[in-house]
């Protein structure tokens, strides 16, 4: 497989109190500092309602994103088929890839909370069956064909686009979680993978099972997936110490937790929490946690896992949230760049083992420092120079340097 890439996932979670416009004009701010540091994907996710998942469209934020980064990939994450017309959603993916200068890969989805759904009048039973059938339609368009198509809840007449993506193939992926039809889609029409259920032991343990769904599924439609085309998605917050990390996402993670997880959503089977210290037992380090608090070292260890748990897959996604506050969530993303990307990508292996050779090979490259002092012996005022300044100390030595002092001793006592 290809080196893992890292990304980051923005649905957002935001909690209700902050100015809705500094607060997006931050997430913006975020994507660029992400760009800065080398993140390799940047996604953004489809909501219209419950007060914290507050970005509406977005291909619109994501064009603004375009305008102040300059490499990493924009990713919806997701579009929700069943809310659109596909040739609308064709023609703003189109605009967007060109906007952005081929950058986008397009994520959708069924629609992840059932009160967009209910707003919009459609029926939950309804919505997997949707998406499947736009996929198919928007495949058809971004190729160039002219699709006639009839549905219950959508018409086309002979519709083509006039302006086609930027990038030879625009890159499709969609969104899996507990049920089968995310990866089933993927395998039907060989596109990627967003895996968003991952977040514990047992959602790591069903991911092979779940992968298999994507492959039986593209041998029955004459179709090929590819674990490179795999996106996963991790919970993390990383500080200096372990007792840092915890101490910055105590509150935030609680108050996430119970205000959103239990109090808006009312997620079956989660409970609040009662104190910080358990919100941080119970979502990073009791039996069944997956989320990561810690040290980057700690994160590496968490990564190599998944990826052992799953058999390899070809991006992982952070999920952006607020549990600390903006400096410390930077300086957390910050950590990832410098301390957790290079490991797992093995980068740092070159300079260890470099290291390693010239600590185990002394004896050889002390030559040098005796070709040094042979040189200084030889020379009479070189060799009185060496006795009398020698007990100097200098600010940087030479690596090829020998003991002078020493040698200054050495000469002394041959005079005696």
């Amino acid at each position: 497989m290809a080196r893992m890439k890292f990304g980051a996932f923005l649905a957002p979670h935001h909690p209700i109190g902050e100015h809705p416009m500094l607060q997006m004009r931050n997430d913006i701010k975020f994507a660029a500092h992400l760009d800065e540091l080398g993140f390799d994907e940047f996604w953004v996710g489809e909501h219209h309602s419950t007060g914290w998942e507050v970005i509406a469209s977005p291909e619109m934020f994501l064009a603004a994103v375009a305008e102040r980064t300059q490499r990493i990939r924009l990713g919806t994450g997701v579009v929700s088929l069943p809310y659109h017309h596909p040739f609308t959603v064709a023609q703003r993916m189109v605009q967007l890839d060109h906007m952005s200068r081929g950058r986008v890969i397009f994520g959708t989805g069924p629609g992840a909370l059932p009160s967009d759904a209910y707003m919009l009048g459609i029926d939950p039973m309804t919505q997997r069956d949707r998406q499947d059938e736009a996929i198919g339609v928007l495949q058809r368009l971004f190729r160039g064909e002219r699709v006639t198509h009839e549905s219950d809840w959508f018409t086309l007449k002979d519709a083509r686009l006039q302006l086609f993506p930027l990038q030879e193939e625009l890159p499709m992926v969609t969104a899996s979680s507990i049920s089968p039809s995310g990866m089933t889609l993927a395998g039907k029409y060989g596109i990627g993978v967003l895996s968003i259920g991952s977040n514990s032991d047992a959602g790591l343990a069903a991911l092979p099972t779940q992968w298999g769904f994507a492959e039986q599924a593209a041998a029955k439609h004459g179709q090929t997936v590819s674990r490179d085309n795999w996106r996963v998605l991790m919970t993390w917050h990383i500080a200096e110490t372990r007792e840092q990390a915890i101490a910055e996402s105590a509150q935030g993670l609680m108050h996430w937790h119970n205000e959103y997880t239990v109090g808006t959503l009312m997620r079956p089977g989660a409970d609040a929490f009662k104190t910080p210290e358990e919100a941080i037992e119970q979502t990073a380090f009791s039996p069944g946690s997956a989320a990561v608090i810690g040290t980057p070292d700690d994160l590496v260890a968490a990564i190599r896992k998944l990826a052992a748990s799953a058999g390899g897959f070809g991006t992982v996604l952070g999920f952006v949230h607020d549990w600390a506050n903006r400096e410390a969530t930077n300086r957390s993303w910050e950590l990832v760049a410098r301390y957790v990307i290079p490991e797992v990508h093995g980068l740092l292996d070159g300079y260890r083992d470099s290291r390693a050779y010239v600590v185990e090979h002394r004896e050889w490259f002390e030559r040098a420092g005796q070709a040094v002092l042979a040189k200084i012996m030889s020379h009479e005022g070189a060799a009185k120079a060496l006795q009398e300044g020698m007990q100097a100390q200098t600010a940087m030595r030479s690596p090829n340097a020998p003991d002078l002092n020493k040698a200054a001793k050495e000469a002394a006592k041959a005079e005696k």
